[in-house]
């Protein structure tokens, strides 16, 4: 499994579910979820590669960039 990290245009704590909520329909293939409003940050355990994994969060309609591979 890898961790991504990623920014996300994230306002409240509906925009942190909208988020968790895109994400929880990848079902198994996601092992851990993350997600940081004050700092903007969703980090995701998955075997799906980063655009795999940046896809599917843009389809919660927030602005989305990839940081990288945490460690």
């Amino acid at each position: 499994m890898t961790v991504h990290e990623f920014k996300v245009e994230m306002t409240c704590g509906g925009c942190a579910s909208a988020v968790e909520k895109v994400l929880g329909k990848l079902g198994d293939k996601v092992e851990k979820v993350n997600v940081n409003l004050d700092e903007k940050t969703v980090t995701i355990t998955s075997n799906l590669s980063a655009d795999e994994l940046l896809e599917q969060l843009r389809k919660s309609g927030k602005a989305v960039s990839y940081v990288g591979v945490k460690k």
